[in-house]
């Protein structure tokens, strides 16, 4: 059975994006065709980049390095959440894909966004970065708009349609997954 993350990519206190991954994980835990975990980024506390070689030839010397590639490595797929900072990618995610390669090489990724404009920006930008670290990314997606999944711009009140559109993100980041998994050890 493929192992799915479902990675929180905010660290800003009382982000929105927690009560959206606390959702999707929640959902998640419904199917029974893989097995799903909920991972925090700010769970590691990473600094700004701070390993001295790149990432790409896998010799990592901090130890927060060496959690955040040991727990990422584990799975065959991800469902990144993120928020659109500034028409992009909150900084936390981007150190985050950052520190590591080979880790993320040949797996599959959808995404889950929100913000003003449900996070498409961020999104069209995780898809660039992906394809840099060799991730395959799924056409599907959930994009939850401020002003209409966000009771009072705050409270995370997901619409039928968010649930809807979350079944095809997680059927075929699953289904790549699958493919995928003979790629990598």
């Amino acid at each position: 059975m493929v192992r799915i993350a479902i990675v929180l990519g905010s660290t800003r206190p009382g982000r929105a994006g927690k009560a959206v991954a606390d959702w999707v994980y929640e959902q998640a835990k419904k199917r029974s065709d893989a097995q799903f975990e909920l991972v925090d980024v700010a769970d590691f506390g990473l600094p700004l980049l701070d390993e001295p070689l790149p990432p790409s030839l896998g010799r990592y010397r901090n130890e927060h390095t060496k959690a955040w590639a040991q727990v990422i490595a584990s799975f065959d797929g991800y469902i990144i959440v993120a928020g659109e900072y500034n028409h992009s990618v909150p900084g936390a995610l981007k150190n985050a894909i950052d520190y590591l390669y080979r880790e993320w090489n040949n797996k599959a990724v959808g995404f889950v966004s929100y913000g003003s404009a449900g996070g498409i920006r961020a999104v069209e930008h995780l898809r660039q970065i992906a394809a840099e670290v060799q991730m395959a990314d799924v056409r599907a997606q959930v994009s939850l708009p401020l002003a209409t999944e966000f009771e009072n711009y705050t409270t995370f009140t997901p619409s039928p349609l968010a649930v809807q559109g979350l079944g095809p993100v997680f059927d075929q980041v699953i289904a790549w997954a699958g493919a995928l998994k003979m790629l990598h050890p």
